[in-house]
């Protein structure tokens, strides 16, 4: 190889990633020179940690695949997002995926950050059959509280999709007068595919809600914390008083508006 086809190599296999043949990395193997062992020691270490993510996302569809297996074809993965903020609406995602789906670089969103949760947004968005977003509002955070409020925005996520699921993967939980079989999986948006790119959907959603809520209601930084009990948030919250979006059934903001705690809400 000359210097030049060796950095046409180069460009090729390592920076376009395309799949190197036999030949050339025979040829690359014969090569004594620093550049030639450097392509091929950046092309094996992509193979190595393409076989570690494949390894990672067959593990991911094992409740999937046990499903599949048995020609229960659609399946929906379930979770929420924003249950501890103290201003804005709780929301859940619905998606369902065909069998054998798969998109590298998928986990749950509290892992990733958020230009990472974008990308993976938008192309879960195009592969599913089916995805859905459902809310819960303050008003009914407040009225029934935050646990069951986290509930019925994940009832309506899956009353949204387009196709009905036959099957339902859940986040810990089980969503009441669902009339679809469930299954709980604890922590389970690191363990199935499906609840992680729910955690994903729901997580963008609120997040672009919680910046559209900023311009409405200036001053609080909600499209910085998107509602979180940060102290930014905390000093405003005393600096401004409780917005129509915060949640009066919180501690932090009954405290604000010199209103008693609130009695233990009935246990579930």
């Amino acid at each position: 190889m000359t210097r030049l086809s060796l950095a046409q190599v180069r460009h090729r296999y390592v920076i376009e990633a395309r799949p190197l043949d036999e030949m050339t990395e025979a040829a690359l193997e014969a090569d004594c020179r620093a550049g030639a062992k450097a392509i091929l020691e950046a092309v094996r270490r992509r193979r190595f940690e393409n076989r570690s993510e494949g390894q990672r996302l067959r593990k991911l569809l094992r409740y999937e695949n046990a499903l599949w297996s048995t020609g229960v074809l659609f399946v929906a993965g379930v979770d929420e997002a924003g249950m501890s903020p103290l201003a804005g609406p709780v929301a859940a995602a619905a998606v369902i995926f065909k069998p054998g789906s798969r998109i590298p670089g998928l986990d749950d969103s509290k892992k990733l950050d958020a230009a990472s949760r974008d990308v993976l947004a938008a192309e879960i968005k195009r592969t599913a059959t089916a995805w859905s977003v459902g809310f819960a509002e303050v008003a009914e955070i407040d009225s029934i509280n935050i646990y069951w409020a986290g509930l019925l925005a994940m009832r309506r996520a899956v009353e949204g999709l387009s196709y009905a699921p036959q099957h339902v993967l859940v986040d810990a939980r089980r969503i009441k007068d669902l009339p679809i079989p469930q299954q709980p999986i604890v922590k389970g948006d690191c363990k199935s595919l499906t609840i992680a790119a729910a955690s994903i959907l729901a997580k963008t959603a609120r997040d672009a809600l919680m910046h559209r809520l900023d311009g409405q209601h200036p001053g609080y930084g909600f499209a910085k914390h998107k509602g979180y009990p940060v102290e930014e948030h905390l000093c405003a919250l005393k600096r401004l008083g409780a917005s129509p979006i915060h949640r009066r059934s919180f501690g932090p903001v009954r405290l604000i508006l010199g209103l008693p705690p609130l009695p233990p809400w009935p246990k579930p």
